[in-house]
Order: C-alpha cells, then sequence, then structure tokens
C-alpha cells in the first residue's frame, strides 16, 4: 500500500494492526507527518529493540543449557547438542550483527540466563539442578565462542550416533 487516500478515515491501531501498519508506512513515505499515529508508531519502533534483546536472551538460556549438558553429561553427547550450540551462536552473532549496540548485552543478562538454564538442563538430563554449580563454570564471552566446548576438547569420538 503506497498512497493512503485522503478522503478515508485512517484504520485504528487497536482494530487492525497489518492495516494500520500499512497506513502508517504509506504516511511516512508520503511525508504526512502531522496525520500519523505517533505514540503507537513510537511504540511499535521502541518494540523492535525488545524484540532483538528477548531474542537473544531466550537464545543465550538455549545455549547455556546445551553448554551444560554438554559438560556436565559428555557420554550423551551427540550432533543434534552440537548443532543447537553453534546455531544459538550463530543466531546470536546475526543479531549483534545487525544491531552492535546489543554486542555487550549476552554478558549482561548472563547469569539471570544461566539460572533460567539451570532447570532446563536438569529436567533435560534428569541430573538434580544441585548437580550444576550454582555459579555459571564459563563466561558468556566463552558461551559465544564457536571454539570453546567445555569439558575437555571437541573430539569425534565424543558423539554418540543420532
Amino acid at each position: 500500500m503506497n498512497r493512503i487516500d485522503r478522503l478515508r478515515a485512517l484504520t485504528p491501531y487497536e482494530t487492525d494492526f497489518a492495516q494500520w501498519s500499512a497506513e502508517q508506512a504509506a504516511l511516512l513515505r508520503d511525508g504526512r507527518l502531522s496525520e500519523l499515529d505517533r505514540e503507537n508508531v513510537a511504540e511499535e519502533i521502541e518494540s523492535l529493540g525488545r524484540s532483538d534483546r528477548r531474542e537473544i536472551r531466550s537464545r543465550m538460556e538455549v545455549l547455556i543449557a546445551h553448554l551444560l549438558k554438554w559438560e556436565f553429561q559428555p557420554g550423551h553427547r551427540c550432533h543434534s547438542w552440537q548443532a543447537s550450540i553453534s546455531e544459538q551462536r550463530v543466531w546470536i552473532g546475526n543479531i549483534i550483527k545487525d544491531s552492535p549496540s546489543l554486542r555487550r548485552y549476552p554478558a549482561q543478562i548472563f547469569d539471570e540466563a544461566y539460572g533460567h538454564a539451570l532447570p532446563t538442563a536438569a529436567r533435560e538430563t534428569g541430573l538434580r539442578k544441585a548437580h550444576f554449580p550454582s555459579e555459571p563454570p564459563f563466561t558468556a564471552k566463552q558461551a559465544l565462542d564457536g571454539r570453546f566446548w567445555p569439558g575437555g576438547p571437541l573430539s569425534m569420538d565424543d558423539f554418540l550416533r543420532d
């Protein structure tokens, strides 16, 4: 939708978000700034940044849980764990590449993400939560480093077949 009919009423934000978004974009492109729903446009723009933070937080929790599983269940290491760890690292790296201001964010939320990852690691391994250290056994920087694999060097002999 490139043009907005000046005679037609604009769609309210609460009524149809997709239509509202298209109309607001067209108004911006046409330079009709006085007709913008400024408060809701500003809120939506702010939510984009929050979305990247939520994505990093979620992926850090998955990454940490899988790194814990990798470290504390070496006999169960498999290609799917390796793939998941690598995938989380790539996604987080891509978000940071697109939004460099979030470069420090993984370290800022690391302790909290570790606390959320512990119950997942315990549930997925069958080990008691007390089996895992209360403080992270690796840093955010290590977690994001593609060369870092806790519990010793990475070897193809470590893998079970999926």
